[in-house]
């Protein structure tokens, strides 16, 4: 049964009637560009097949009504005419009161709304289910009620729910690429402008994403380090962000610089630069060239940025061992932990899961999770 009909069903189990629309809103991986988005820089990130799904219908009524099928059917329910706060007990309600809190904000013009949601972007992976959830809620109120709202404001409402209503705080790439994404292309988003560019994928390219499973600890407090560094890089230089640092310059003083900053202000400048190139050798179908930059990115987040673990380098390795300058493979995400990806010749695809399964588990005691993606739609109906 497909997330479609498994939502319209219940939705009509819930509710006593039929559901009006079904909304989707993709997960997504990160092709390159790491740590770059809050530095005012570039990521090229492809939604990918996995999605929340909510079958919905428009209330008559001020009355808000949601049904999480993947959490044994809880349900909440909430008030348009009541100040909105956070629910006690259903942390995923939060995400949804949240983007409708928000929502209420820019465009207050809409009404009740029941909703049965349901996804597969595995959580906690980096693949963005919470960014996903969020889209999808804020495009089924565009839907319903034809708010004049485009995909980059439901994203950043989705951004904002998620930064000061549910209280973590994440740049605007996850809900962006969610919101915008497009078919068999990966998007180069411009994180300071929020412009954006289709890239079109070759023909023949699978999208693998490998959790290394890898339990990270360290994610929280080493990655609000790696923020400060970058932001003490852009100080010396009297800029607002290392986006507007060229290599040249830093090249130039680089010896003036704590040497650690000095690596973490390489890796951004450098990863910049790799990006708007990937950006242009995924276009012309140069997976040799797209696979010597996603090298390129690991080694400097390996060596520069230090945000990779041993367990994430022999992932990499593995896969790189048998795709050799047919693909390319890197770390993608927070880091320290997390999942590897790689675009691979679909022909390889078989080898390179037999590899890993052969060969990780008996190097780190851990079993990886092996996702074959395809680059995909952004929100819409389905």
């Amino acid at each position: 049964m497909s997330l479609k009909e498994k939502t319209q069903s219940l939705f009509a189990n819930a509710f006593g009637y039929p559901a009006t629309h079904t909304i989707q809103a993709p997960g997504r991986v990160n092709l390159i560009g790491e740590h770059t988005d809050y530095n005012d820089g570039f990521v090229l990130p492809c939604a990918i097949d996995y999605q929340t799904v909510i079958s919905c219908a428009p209330r008559d009524d001020r009355k808000v009504r949601v049904m999480a099928a993947d959490y044994e059917n809880q349900l909440d329910e909430f008030s348009l005419d009541a100040p909105i706060v956070a629910h006690e007990n259903y942390q995923w309600a939060n995400y949804v009161r949240g983007v409708v809190k928000h929502l209420q904000l820019r465009n207050n013009s809409f009404g009740g709304v029941d909703m049965v949601i349901s996804g597969n972007v595995p959580q906690g992976a980096g693949l963005s289910s919470s960014a996903s959830l969020e889209v999808a809620v804020g495009t089924v109120l565009q839907q319903l009620y034809h708010l004049p709202l485009d995909g980059a404001q439901i994203a950043l409402n989705g951004q904002e729910a998620e930064n000061q209503f549910v209280g973590c705080n994440c740049g605007i790439m996850d809900q962006l690429i969610s919101a915008l994404g497009k078919k068999d292309h990966a998007l180069l988003i411009d994180c300071r402008s929020l412009g954006t560019k289709a890239v079109s994928m070759p023909k023949g390219v699978a999208v693998v994403i490998i959790n290394s499973n890898f339990k990270r600890t360290l994610v929280g407090s080493e990655y609000n380090t790696r923020r400060e560094q970058c932001e003490t890089g852009a100080r010396f230089f009297q800029q607002p962000a290392l986006r507007d640092v060229t290599i040249e310059e830093f090249n130039a003083v680089a010896h003036e610089l704590d040497p650690i900053v000095a690596k973490r202000v390489r890796h951004i400048l450098t990863e910049n630069a790799r990006t708007v190139e990937a950006a242009s050798a995924l276009e012309q179908g140069d997976l040799k060239r797209m696979g010597e930059l996603m090298a390129e990115s690991h080694a400097s987040m390996r060596d520069d940025f230090e945000i990779t673990v041993p367990q994430i380098d022999t992932l990499v390795e593995i896969v790189k061992a048998v795709i050799g300058d047919k693909g390319g493979v890197r770390m993608t995400g927070g880091g320290f932990g997390g999942c590897i990806v790689a675009l691979i010749p679909e022909e390889l695809v078989p080898a390179v899961q037999q590899a890993v399964a052969e060969q990780y588990e008996a190097k780190t005691g851990i079993k990886e999770t092996f996702y074959v993606c395809k680059p995909s739609q952004g929100a819409g109906q389905c």
